[in-house]
């Protein structure tokens, strides 16, 4: 694939972000985990992908995510948190990694419509680029809602109402494993040849051989068990759970992104693991190019999100592709609240909602899974459709 060229400025960033890395590299011996490598490449502070200024969103970024194609997926969204809020008594909104800040502008805007808005509407964003564009935005778009908005530098000790992450768990730093038929290794990465390059090394944390032991026979039920077969593990997914799971006291968590369950995740035809980078509107699999300047993902494994909760107060509300969670949640009711006849207004919006729909676009790739504590309604959103079977 033929990449779009970065200008000068860009490539400048870049390899002051490549020589901080190999800085990291070389203090450590001369390997470091790609986890290490992910967490640098997208979060050094003043460098990374996430820390630094470049647009990232939007046709002059790297990608577009569901709220920014269209107003239709936060007004759905909004429903699914307005059920929850009538279960409580003056909740808050929490969201992470709000990107733009639309599906806030959305959400709240459409709660207001029903007179529902929350006491606090807080987001916790790791980039302080798009923290000041949340800002812009909310305050062009919605200023009589702005005293309700609050950003946080970290997590609250305790927190009560809905907890929103959209597109979040996949940018969080992996770890990448190869299994061999008698052997596990983690794949770490060097500085080789003027170049980032990957080299496999025994695995040292104790957590990730747990949990690399017991996918072993899963991986290696296939027909060519002697095969290696290399995929991620997400740690930091894990302890993201478990922390959210201590700090909610009542109400809801919703986690919308792309992934599988695990048996999908590790199956024996995806042996080259989910990696996937996005630069310019262009996906690729090299996590080593132009670091700094394009996104780092990994598919999200949906069962291991589940079972990262399952020993905390936690229930499982629903899990299902983002398809059916709009539709649950009413996104063809709104559409038709615009005449069909308004050809203008309509069509747009009908082309928005097939994009956020069609199982060839976003619609079953995407997936959306809740948990609840002290909330006795069956969530909306997962009314038809639920696929918790498949955890």
């Amino acid at each position: 694939m033929t990449l779009p060229l970065a200008d000068q400025h860009a490539l400048n960033h870049s390899r002051l972000v490549q020589s901080r890395i190999r800085d990291v590299i070389d203090t450590a011996g001369g390997w470091i985990s790609f986890e290490q490598f992910m967490h640098l490449a997208l979060y050094a502070p003043g460098l990374g992908y996430y820390s630094s200024g470049a647009t990232k969103l939007g046709s002059a970024g790297d990608f577009v995510t569901a709220p920014e194609i269209s107003p239709l997926f936060g007004r759905s969204l909004a429903q699914q948190i307005l059920q929850i809020m009538r279960c409580m008594n003056t909740p808050d909104l929490l969201e992470f990694g709000a990107g733009s800040g639309k599906l806030a502008l959305d959400v709240l805007l459409e709660l207001e419509r029903w007179d529902a808005l929350p006491n606090k509407y807080y987001i916790l964003d790791v980039s302080a680029e798009l923290r000041l564009r949340q800002q812009k935005l909310l305050a062009e778009h919605a200023p009589h809602l702005c005293g309700i908005i609050e950003w946080l530098e970290q997590l609250p000790t305790e927190f009560n109402g809905v907890i929103l992450a959209n597109e979040v768990l996949d940018a969080m730093p992996v770890h990448c494993v190869t299994w061999r038929e008698h052997e596990i290794s983690e794949r770490g990465v060097i500085w080789e040849n003027e170049q980032f390059t990957w080299q496999e090394h025994p695995v040292q944390n104790a957590e990730l051989v747990a949990l690399a032991n017991k996918l072993s026979l899963q991986i290696h039920s296939s027909d060519e068990p002697t095969q290696p077969y290399q995929s991620e593990i997400n740690l930091n997914a894990h302890y993201f759970m478990r922390r959210l799971a201590e700090i909610l006291c009542k109400g809801a968590i919703l986690l919308i992104d792309y992934g599988f369950g695990s048996t999908e995740y590790y199956h024996p035809q995806r042996n080259q693991g989910t990696l996937m980078c996005h630069y310019r509107h262009h996906a690729h699999d090299d996590p080593f190019y132009l670091p700094g300047l394009q996104d780092i993902t990994s598919h999200v494994n949906f069962s291991a999100i589940n079972q990262a909760v399952e020993s905390s107060t936690l229930q499982l509300s629903g899990f299902t592709t983002q398809a059916h969670f709009l539709i649950n949640c009413g996104i063809t009711n709104i559409l038709a609240q615009t005449s069909a006849e308004n050809t203008h207004h309509y069509l747009p919006q009908a082309n928005q909602l097939h994009r956020l729909i069609s199982p060839a676009e976003m619609g079953e790739l995407f997936k959306v899974i809740a948990f609840v504590k002290d909330i006795p309604e069956p969530l909306i959103g997962f009314q038809r459709g639920d696929m918790s079977r498949m955890l």
